[in-house]
C-alpha cells in the first residue's frame, strides 16, 4: 500500500469498509467517520464473522485511523442506533516512536504490537490490571491474540487529561486499554460472546 496514490488508497479504503469494515495498514489518516459509517462497520463485521458472534446487540469499533488522543473506540448499539466513542490505547510496537499514531499492525508474538481484526470477547478474569476480560482473534491478522494475552484493560496512561496535556495516551503491549473510568460500561457493554472490529475505517 505504501507505493499507492492519496486517491488509489482512499478508493481501497471505501471498497474495504463496504466489505468488512476494515482497511489496510498503509492507509493515509482520514477525517473521523461518521457515526453511520462506524455502524456500517459493524454491522459488515457481524456480517464476515457470521454464526460465531452469539450476541449482536453491541459492536466494538475500534478506529486507528485516529490518533491516540482522539474518541476512536466506538460502542455501536445496533438495536438503538447509537454510538458512544471513547478514549483507547494502542500497542508500543505499533507506534515506537510515541508519535501518538499507529503505524502499523503486527500479530506475531512479542511485537508489543495492535492486531487489526475481528474479535470475539471471551471471559472476564482478575489479572496484573484489575478486572478484565480475555479476546479471541477471529482473523489471520490476529488469531495469536489469545496465546499474545491480548485483552480489554484498564490503564493509568489512558485519560482525558494524559490526552489533554500530552497530546497522545500511553502505550499498552497490544491490548485495548481504556481508562479506569470507562472500563465498567465497556465491560458490561462488551460482554462474553460480542464482536470487536479494530483497523482503519
Amino acid at each position: 500500500m505504501t507505493d499507492l496514490s492519496h486517491a488509489s488508497r482512499r478508493r481501497f479504503l471505501q471498497t474495504s469498509l463496504a466489505a468488512a469494515g476494515l482497511a489496510a495498514i498503509g492507509a493515509p489518516a482520514l477525517a473521523a467517520p461518521g457515526q453511520d459509517a462506524v455502524i456500517a462497520a459493524a454491522r459488515a463485521g457481524l456480517a464476515r464473522t457470521g454464526g460465531r458472534i452469539a450476541r449482536r446487540d453491541v459492536v466494538g469499533v475500534a478506529d486507528f485511523t485516529q490518533p491516540s488522543r482522539a474518541a476512536r473506540f466506538h460502542l455501536v448499539d445496533l438495536a438503538g442506533g447509537k454510538v458512544e466513542s471513547l478514549l483507547v490505547a494502542h500497542g508500543r510496537g505499533s507506534d515506537p516512536a510515541h508519535s501518538g499514531w499507529l503505524h502499523r499492525f503486527s500479530n506475531a508474538p512479542g511485537s508489543a504490537a495492535t492486531s487489526d481484526g475481528c474479535y470475539l470477547t471471551g471471559d472476564y478474569y482478575a489479572g496484573k490490571h484489575g478486572r478484565s476480560m480475555r479476546l479471541h482473534g477471529l482473523d489471520p491478522s490476529n488469531d495469536q491474540a489469545y496465546d499474545r494475552a491480548i485483552v480489554v484493560h484498564a490503564a493509568w496512561y489512558v485519560s482525558p487529561q494524559m490526552a489533554r496535556e500530552r497530546g497522545a495516551l500511553g502505550r499498552s503491549e497490544g491490548c485495548f486499554a481504556f481508562s479506569e473510568a470507562d472500563l465498567g460500561q465497556v465491560l458490561q457493554r462488551l460482554g462474553p460472546g460480542r464482536l470487536i472490529v479494530a483497523g482503519r475505517l
